[in-house]
């Protein structure tokens, strides 16, 4: 990493820039949850330390849906720039690390995103585009121990999935569906005695 490198601290890291990860920042941002959408990077062979795991892509490209997907990315992309959403497509994670991760403890870990210009560090993170399998191992290599659900596993260390199946690829409806449950989780956590805010705006418009 760099000697310039940095350090920044924000509630949410999405890795992701794609329809997923847009989906979960517009929904963040509008429950007033602070978010940095990050691209991911494929990292073979990568050494490993402890509570620490590479990051892979695990892109399918779904052409019955392929002219749903392009508008609903339109209007999400709109909707980032006109609410000024931090969306850093130029910016890669290459790993991420489970801050002081001790996986018995009661209280969720901090994690930290590496990226070749700094680290951000995070309460909690949002992958998208991976297969089961890659978290399986991916959690396997934090020392937890996973049961038959991994998404309610990771849940629990404050990591959270979207468009993420099991054996096909979310229709871009179900990620939005999935976006907003994520949304709302996260919320709950961040904003405990707020009460959820109304669907309003341009990204309300969005199908469901």
């Amino acid at each position: 990493m760099p000697r310039n490198a940095r350090t920044e601290q924000t509630t949410t890291v999405i890795i992701g820039a794609g329809l997923s990860g847009l989906a979960v920042a517009a929904e963040l941002c509008r429950r007033g949850v602070d978010a940095i959408v990050v691209d991911g990077l494929d990292i073979v062979g990568a050494a490993q330390t402890p509570n620490t795991a590479a990051l892979q892509r695990c892109d399918a490209a779904d052409s019955a849906t392929l002219r749903e997907r392009h508008e609903i990315m339109r209007h999400l992309r709109n909707y980032a720039v006109s609410h000024e959403v931090d969306v850093r497509t130029t910016t890669r994670a290459v790993q991420l690390s489970m801050v002081d991760g001790v996986a018995e403890r009661t209280a969720a870990p901090q994690w930290e995103v590496h990226t070749p210009t700094g680290i951000l560090v995070a309460d909690h993170i949002v992958l998208t585009r991976c297969a089961h399998s890659q978290l399986r191992r991916m959690i396997n290599d934090f020392g937890i121990t996973v049961g038959r659900n991994v998404a309610a596993a990771m849940r629990a260390i404050g990591i959270y999935l979207v468009g993420v199946g099991e054996l096909l690829t979310p229709s871009p409806k179900e990620v939005l569906r999935q976006a907003k449950t994520v949304g709302h989780a996260i919320s709950a956590k961040v904003h405990p005695d707020t009460v959820t805010y109304p669907a309003t705006g341009s990204f309300a418009a969005l199908p469901c």
